[in-house]
């Protein structure tokens, strides 16, 4: 029987829970340029960092807590995992215009290729997913979901 093996890059941080959310944003978006999407795919690159952007505040505003965010390509999706130490998972609320807040999940399941929540003995992990995108035979690069 042959033995397979996953091959992948990945990044960690901490973020302690007075680091801004364009501090990750901006440690993402490092990190991101390694694939090469920032040229090829802008749209996902925007969509990556502002998921960051999301999970961040959530771990800082909703838990309470420092976020030890990690990215991980394993070349078919790019992992973006926030932990944080609540062990309420998130949810997503309807949109109401009552509320001024409550809506960055919404934008998490728009943005992402899906995403999903962990609880872990000290916390949660919320880890959402990315495709890269590919390329057509006229050299543009269609939306992850195939519509474009």
């Amino acid at each position: 029987m042959e033995e397979s093996s996953l091959r992948a890059v990945g990044w960690a941080r901490s973020l302690p829970i007075n680091t801004s959310p364009k501090a990750a944003r901006d440690w993402a978006r490092r990190h991101m340029r390694s694939l090469a999407w920032t040229d090829r795919a802008p749209e996902t690159v925007d969509a990556v960092l502002l998921t960051v952007s999301e999970l961040v505040t959530n771990a800082h505003v909703h838990a309470h807590s420092p976020a030890q965010m990690a990215m991980t390509w394993d070349g078919e999706c790019l992992h973006v995992a926030v932990h944080d130490s609540s062990t309420a998972l998130p949810t997503q609320r309807a949109a109401s215009s009552d509320r001024t807040g409550g809506r960055g999940m919404l934008l998490v399941d728009a943005l992402t290729d899906g995403w999903e929540a962990h609880p872990c003995p000290h916390g949660k992990t919320v880890i959402a997913c990315f495709r890269p995108p590919t390329e057509t035979h006229e050299g543009t690069v269609p939306l992850a979901d195939g519509a474009g």
